[in-house]
């Protein structure tokens, strides 16, 4: 969900407005539960580990706790997956005058700047095993050292972290340090995915619709029953940042036929294919290509939830990039963003 906090964090970085909370929880039971839990831990100050899949709102809940803990200090969101491992030590921790080549001056990272406030690190799984010993000092007893400073630094920030992977696996695999995954994992919240918690669709349609009305300047019709019937059985790979996006669409278009199209392209990607009426099929061939068209309105679904980042769509699919490359010149998707994808 691209919803965030009204503020500007000492990082620089503009991180949006929030939401009505009736809009971030919705009605289903699934995100009550998530509520109850929240509102339970919010001012505690504990580290907090958010897991769910790419699109579920994870950065969103995130601001939603720091408002509810300390809204008046810094809010600072490291997004580790869009760092280059070798940078991300320096942005998060900082470094001193003359730590490497081109430290022309010291610098502050990330966790200096959320000092009194929340540091919110998207995509903890992408963290290397070296810098994850340095972030477990930093949570064991709130001190870290700059890239190439000779002393101790001590800060005072709450922690939450989030991830679409389940760490476990990762720890199993040597991924992530089990210590480490304790000491964020304070309290768990898993967020459901869009297609568990169908009946919160309608309000956030009439969110989404208000929102970017106002923000293009475009004055829609609300959804007809039909089309909204449509979005209530779509399977929403994406989650709600793929909900968000197909309703800009159609308030930037203008008309329902944009979204309905697609919508049930979807639909008969699930159904059956017609039996001959001398009842013989292939069913190899027809299974192999049901899958084929499957996977290609899956994959360009979830490019578009994560506005064509092929690294981040390739870890919300839990594939390799290398393999998402292969996938998307398989499905003869375009390479960027902004190309012709017209369903083949």
């Amino acid at each position: 969900m691209q919803m965030a906090i009204s503020s500007v964090s000492r990082s620089g970085d503009r991180t949006g407005i929030l939401p009505p909370t009736n809009i971030i929880f919705g009605r289903s039971a699934a995100m009550q539960t998530v509520r109850l839990k929240i509102e339970k831990v919010a001012a505690s100050g504990v580290p907090i580990l958010i897991q769910g899949d790419s699109g579920t709102g994870k950065g969103l809940l995130a601001a939603f706790i720091h408002h509810r803990s300390t809204a008046d200090a810094p809010f600072v969101k490291v997004n580790c997956a869009a760092i280059p491992a070798a940078l991300l030590e320096s942005e998060l921790f900082g470094y001193e005058k003359g730590a490497f080549t081109g430290a022309h001056a010291s610098k502050p990272g990330r966790v200096e700047l959320a000092h009194g406030g929340t540091l919110f690190l998207d995509g903890i799984d992408e963290i290397d095993m070296s810098l994850q010993a340095k972030l477990l000092q930093l949570l064991q007893d709130g001190q870290f050292s700059r890239i190439g400073g000779q002393e101790d630094r001590r800060v005072e920030v709450r922690v939450i972290c989030a991830t679409n992977r389940r760490l476990e696996q990762e720890i199993a695999q040597g991924r992530f340090r089990q210590d480490l995954f304790y000491r964020i994992n304070v309290v768990s919240v898993q967020l459901p995915t869009l297609r568990a918690r169908a009946e919160d669709i309608p309000e956030l349609v009439t969110h989404f619709l208000q929102q970017h009305r106002s923000r293009h300047n475009i004055q829609t019709k609300p959804l007809s029953p039909a089309a909204m019937h449509l979005l209530e059985k779509h399977p929403w790979p994406g989650n709600i940042r793929e909900l968000e996006n197909l309703i800009e669409r159609y308030v930037i278009l203008g008309s329902e036929d944009a979204i309905s199209s697609e919508l049930l392209t979807w639909e008969q990607a699930y159904a059956a294919p017609e039996v001959p009426v001398d009842g013989q099929i292939h069913l190899k061939k027809v299974t192999r290509q049901a899958v084929h068209d499957l996977e290609r309105k899956i994959i360009l679904s979830v490019l578009e939830a994560n506005r064509w980042n092929r690294k981040r769509t390739a870890t919300a699919l839990k594939i390799s990039y290398r393999a998402l490359l292969y996938k998307i010149r398989r499905a003869g998707l375009p390479a960027k963003r902004g190309v012709n994808h017209t369903a083949s």
